[in-house]
Parts: C-alpha cells; structure tokens; sequence
C-alpha cells in the first residue's frame, strides 16, 4: 500500500490524487481519498481499481478542504473489497478522525482479541480500523498521548496518517521497516510513502520522517514527538529492490543508485560468458544496466513491456498472475534470436513469471539463458506486509539453487549475496533481509500472519 497526507494547502485532494498517481505501483486494487473542510466536515471517497477508475466523474469536486488523506491498497486475496480500502472513517464524540495505513502488524490477532474482551466490534480486517479502536480505548484528552500509547501496544513494519477536523499525525515502525518522508507545498506540507510523489505535486523534500517517530502537523507547522526510544534503521530490502519507483529516496538511498550498484555486485558475484545483457521490465532495467557496466556485456532491450498492465507480483491470486505475465512482456525477436542473453531480474518469489519469461526467450530464439537475480534467494515469507504467502509457494524455501535453475528452465542461474545487498544500499547500514535470512526484526508471536 502507499500512503499520502497534506496539511495547509488549498484544494488539498487535486494534490493527493496526482501524489497517488506516483504512488500506484505500490497499490492497484483500490483506493481513497478523506478530506475535512474549513467548516470542519469530512468528506470521503473510495473505490476499487486503479485511480484513473475510481475518479471519473468529478469526484474531486466533492472533495473540499486544505487538509486530507489518501492512499492505494495492495492487492491481496484474503483482504479485499471495498470495505477493506483505506482511508477509514470514524465518528467519535471527541472528534470525528480519519486513517490509512501500510505494512502490517503482527500483533493484531492478540490486540484485536483484546479490543474484543472490552467491548470493540470490527467492521474491516484492516490494521487502520484496528489502531482507530486502540485510539480511543484511552481516556487523556490529548490525541497526542492516546496515539502514542496505541502505537506502543502495536508491532511490526507499518506506517499510519490519522487525520482530525484541524490537524495531521503521521506515524512510522520503530524498526523503520516502512518508508515515510515529508515534504513542502508552498506554506503547507505534504506526507508520503515515497518522495517520488514529491515532485508532481511541486512539494519540496524536507527530510524522512525518523523510526518510533510522530509528526504532527497543523497550524503550529512541524511537531516531533518519539513515541519509542527503542529505534532501528531496518528498512525493508524489498522497498530498494522492487516496491519503490527508482527517482525515490529513501533513508537517504537513492533506489536506481542501489539497484544498479546491485547489479555491478551481481556480476562480480555470478560472471558468465553472454552476447547480451536483458532486464526485466521496469524494477529490473537499474539492475541490469548495473551488471552490463560491471561485465562489459552490451545491455539490449530484449523484452518490452505492455503499457497499461498492472504489477503481476501484487496481484491477490496466482491464476491472474500467471495470465499477467503473458499480457505484460513479449520478446524483440530481432534482437535475442541466435544469442546468449544474461536474463537480469530483481526476485524470484514463486518462479512462474521467471519460468515464462525463459521460456518466452528461448520460444523468441535464444541459444542461451542465463538468469542472474539481484537479490538473494528468497525462502522465508514476510510478516510485514508483502505478500508472499506461504513457504511451500516460493521457488526457493526448500530448493537447492541446482533444483531452482531446473524448476524455471534456465542455462544458469545465480542470485546475490545477503552481504552485497546490504552493502548496496548506503543509506540503511542494516535493511531487513528477513524473507532472504529468516532473522525477523520484530518479535513473531505465535500467529499466522495474514499480509495487507
């Protein structure tokens, strides 16, 4: 998911819809956006589907105020529907609140059983409705404390934007597993999931917003408040190697400058004799330039990729994944027939879209392929929000590397080290490496996590 929040500046919601715009890769079920009025009125709207979908008609017309929040939603089988897309609204008699979240929590079934025993009925299976019931189970007056203590009864990798009729918190994970930054509008400011959506807006980057952090924004301008003095820099490697766009900073990393340095460590890692270097359309194409640099191997535009298709990793089941992969690639038959190609790609997480695309490669003419992943292997699901499932659906989680090359019909195939993924990355000394390693930042408890 990604989420975005502006503060003080007018027609605010124009704002967020082109920011979610930049934000779409990161959720293409559905979306939302909730803004209040100088009169201090909500108003909502939400819909599934891309953007340019769900706002057709002038529904940003219906959207007034200086000060909202909006966001994407992840696709994902077991939390669908319209219900479960954020922004969620509630009514209080303290004060009517907004929220979005991202990431996950995996606390949420001992909290929401909590929640339960003392009187809470949940509408959503969403980790924003579950934080907006923990919001108001506190009795102090000031917002401020009840969000701190909410945020400390919560574990995980998640960022929030909690919206009331006059001000703005925005919330990140004390590991700082999820990204979050800040930025300005001209007097107002503006909070996003990547900095990527900075620039359609014309917003300027202020700086990220800090592991355990909260920052309020409203007529006093920026507050900081820790919430956490337990902080780590464990920013999830995923966001540097697929989620994130490539003009995004995060952490102070710069994600083409990470993934082509990935890929220069790839070919000093895994060197192999080839006629041409290929990526994999578009989180891959950093990647691949790095390794054709690093080789001296001319990179070529071996497969081209059809606009106007989604991610087929984010879609919510396999079945529209496997169909995903056909209507987004095809092969330059002009350019692959007759060669060797080093076939370069971020991940394998399941192995049916490496399978295909060798497959289409070979059926295109190539005499070899060789795929090299700029990333390690992957063989422990994520609790944190990306979903990949269960450990008997990845390609690598009782594989040998010998038996992964069998399984996507490759010539080769070789991944890179936990070690140079870290080293690649110059902002986050120590990213999270959990579905590559199995060492978990945070405490699992004992249940089986569902991903948003």
């Amino acid at each position: 998911m990604g989420v975005l929040a502006v503060y003080g500046v007018e027609n605010a919601s124009t704002f967020i819809y082109y920011g979610l715009h930049n934000l779409q890769h990161r959720g293409q079920e559905g979306g939302g956006i909730v803004t209040f009025d100088e009169n201090g009125v909500s108003h909502r709207y939400r819909g599934q589907g891309l953007l340019s979908e769900i706002f057709t008609n002038g529904e940003l017309d219906h959207l007034p105020g200086s000060m909202g929040i909006g966001s994407v939603k992840y696709a994902n089988a077991s939390k669908g529907g319209l219900d479960n897309v954020d922004p969620l609204f509630f009514r209080h008699h303290s004060g009517d609140f907004a929220i979005a979240g991202e990431g996950n929590l995996v606390n949420s079934r001992q909290v929401s059983e909590y929640l339960e025993r003392h009187g809470s009925i949940f509408q959503t299976d969403t980790d924003s409705e579950l934080m907006a019931h923990l919001i108001k189970k506190g009795n102090q007056v000031d917002r401020i404390v009840m969000i701190v203590k909410a945020l400390n009864m919560i574990e995980g990798g998640f960022t929030f934007v909690i919206m009331t009729r006059n001000r703005i918190y925005a919330c990140r994970d004390k590991y700082g597993i999820k990204p979050l930054c800040l930025g300005r509008i001209g007097s107002g400011y503006v909070v996003s999931s990547e900095s990527c959506a900075f620039e359609i807006m014309g917003a300027e980057f202020i700086r990220d917003v800090q592991p355990g952090e909260i920052v309020t924004l409203d007529h006093h301008g920026i507050r900081s408040t820790l919430y956490s003095h337990f902080s780590r820099h464990r920013m999830c490697a995923m966001e540097y190697i697929y989620f994130a766009r490539p003009d995004s900073d995060i952490d102070g990393c710069n994600v083409h400058a990470y993934r082509k340095e990935a890929g220069r460590r790839l070919y000093r890692e895994c060197p192999v004799e080839a006629d041409m270097v290929v990526g994999v359309p578009e989180s891959s194409l950093s990647a691949a330039q790095g390794y054709a640099e690093e080789s001296g191997i001319p990179y070529e535009m071996g497969l081209v990729k059809h606009k106007y298709v989604g991610r087929t990793f984010i879609q919510p089941v396999q079945s529209l994944r496997e169909l995903g992969v056909k209507m987004k690639l095809s092969p330059v038959r002009s350019i692959v027939k007759g060669k060797r190609i080093v076939l370069v790609d971020d991940s394998i997480v399941r192995g049916t879209t490496s399978l295909k695309i060798v497959r289409l490669l070979r059926e295109a003419g190539a005499t070899e392929v060789h795929v090299r992943i700029a990333s390690p292997m992957m063989r422990f699901t994520c609790h944190y929000g990306v979903d990949t499932s269960t450990p008997e659906e990845l390609l690598c989680s009782n594989r040998t590397l010998e038996e992964a090359r069998q399984a996507i019909g490759a010539d080769s195939l070789g991944y890179l080290s936990p070690e140079s993924t870290r080293d690649s990355c110059f902002g986050c000394a120590d990213p999270c490496q959990a579905c590559f390693t199995g060492e978990y930042p945070t405490l699992l408890y004992d249940e089986s996590v569902e991903n948003e």
